[in-house]
């Protein structure tokens, strides 16, 4: 990995780029059906040596109008296709709040080897030893990274591990005769999927303060105390938070939740940053979850597959899934056995193919890899966030004050903002010169989040910082023509409201 030493007080001199493109127009790629020629054909096939059989008439129907192309025309509209998307194969992707990195290919190897592909989830544990060694091996990884006593690897997502673990603690509370507790305390910067998991659950959300990015501890005990501590049953916290920040109140925080008999879950949607440096169970979180597409290289997007395993303090351990793997003197087994279980929450052991590429990355990056994987995503982000503080403004980061962010940071670009451009502008800006857009208006309004991952080397975040340059001086420059961005690329501006409300689906007639 590529070692950078950011300046933040004054930005170095922006290194040699490849040329950016300037604003100009891409010609559509054509429906498959407009290409057309008739007599054209792919493959010529050999006479049949077999009689045809003719189709009854009340089974046949019109004859299909496909397209007549070569193969060579075929081919090349496919490949057109293809480029229309963004990847991380292909392009940057500094998403912000969803980390999008490089998954190495030896993942999807191990993933796809015969021994795994071919089981079948309803075979004796006898026939699975070698898949049941590699989930007993991650849930224990798993405990270590965390700092705590027992994982969970059946949760299919982040989201559905968020809505698992709050039904262990409701478990756990319910079984010591404190059904009561049913609010759930969450910052109000805190990530969507967590009022919504509450919901899930049955259980009320209070939000708590968070100016300047940090949950503001006041305002926690004021709403413990307004509740009634008998009534808190969590505080869903994440840490680094959605600003970029770590939080260094962290274990006053956990004191506070814990003085009110509550327990402390943490959304471990930003562990990237800080996998071996700090371990949640350490600062006080007695649950959290991992997004494994985001810390431990499963590909990531078009809605799944995904995996969320949970990781508890031994309290909770007994109210976890079935079935937990396990080991007994060498032979691993799936144990039914728990009577305080809150059974099932997703088919057979969860995601399998997911929790190999999970296995394969932690053994190959091992404690010390790990830990290298956080420091460079955290000097990457610091790294940009100091080159582009001068043109995009970075509240939640300031070098003098020893302020530095996580493994994102925010950008609210306020002055650039004032001159008539909206975030949308830039953002599809941002699509011309290849880079695709982070996430926006989230967790304040305005704000680009930014996240460049450990993966992606010096000269990628030298290209992407001029590219944000030359985006910038653009505005400066005529700020009215960035509102026919992105002017070269497949698809131009999109009526998204009506896209949604009124999809309209073109098709080849």
């Amino acid at each position: 990995m590529t070692t950078m030493t950011p300046q933040p007080d004054t930005p170095p001199a922006p290194a040699d780029t490849p040329a950016l493109r300037t604003l100009g127009e891409r010609a559509p790629e054509p429906l498959i059906f407009e290409k057309t020629s008739p007599g054209a054909r792919c493959v010529t096939l050999p006479a049949p040596d077999v009689e045809p059989t003719p189709i009854p008439a009340d089974l046949a129907g019109p004859a299909p109008d496909w397209p007549e192309v070569g193969m060579l025309e075929a081919v090349r509209h496919y490949t057109h296709l293809s480029k229309r998307n963004f990847s991380i194969d292909g392009e940057f992707y500094p998403l912000g709040s969803c980390t999008m990195k490089f998954n190495p290919r030896i993942n999807e190897h191990a993933a796809s080897l015969p021994g795994f592909t071919s089981l079948h989830p309803m075979q004796d544990d006898a026939d699975l030893q070698g898949a049941l060694r590699l989930l007993y091996e991650t849930r224990r990884y798993l405990e270590a990274i965390a700092g705590l006593d027992e994982a969970s690897l059946q949760p299919a997502a982040g989201a559905h591990g968020e809505y698992t673990a709050l039904k262990v603690i409701r478990a756990y509370y319910k079984d010591r005769g404190e059904p009561q507790r049913t609010k759930v305390l969450a910052p109000e910067n805190a990530h969507g999927t967590n009022p919504a998991s509450c919901a899930m659950c049955g259980a009320g959300v209070l939000a708590v303060k968070a100016p300047g990015g940090y949950t503001d501890v006041d305002d926690l005990k004021r709403l413990i105390d307004a509740e009634g501590p008998e009534s808190i049953m969590a505080l869903m916290i994440t840490n680094p938070n959605t600003a970029g920040l770590f939080d260094g109140k962290i274990d006053e925080i956990a004191g506070i939740v814990h003085d009110a008999g509550a327990m402390l879950y943490l959304d471990g949607a930003n562990m990237n940053a800080i996998l071996g440096r700090t371990r949640p169970g350490d600062f006080g979180a007695d649950a959290m979850h991992y997004n494994t597409h985001k810390t431990f290289s499963t590909p990531h997007g078009c809605g799944g597959p995904g995996a969320g395993p949970i990781v508890v303090r031994e309290a909770l351990a007994p109210y976890l899934p079935v079935p937990q793997v396990v080991e007994r003197d060498g032979v691993y087994a799936l144990d039914f056995d728990r009577p305080k279980s809150i059974g099932k929450v997703r088919s057979f052991v969860g995601q399998f193919g997911v929790l190999v590429r999970c296995w394969a990355y932690l053994r190959a990056c091992g404690a010390e890899g790990l830990r290298e994987v956080a420091d460079q995503a955290v000097l990457s982000a610091n790294y940009l966030a100091a080159r582009l503080r001068h043109r995009y403004e970075t509240p939640y980061f300031d070098p003098g004050a020893r302020r530095f962010c996580a493994h994102e940071f925010v950008t609210v670009p306020a002055r650039l903002l004032s001159s008539g451009v909206t975030l949308l502008d830039i953002a599809k800006r941002m699509i011309d010169y290849g880079v695709h857009p982070p996430t926006m208006h989230w967790p304040v309004r305005n704000c680009l989040m930014i996240e460049p991952t450990e993966t992606e080397p010096l000269e990628v975040l030298d290209r992407f910082v001029a590219v944000m340059e030359r985006i910038a001086d653009e505005i400066e420059a005529d700020p009215a023509s960035l509102a026919r961005a992105p002017a070269d690329a497949p698809v131009r501006r999109l009526d998204i409201v009506g896209a949604d409300r009124k999809p309209r689906v073109v098709h080849g007639d």
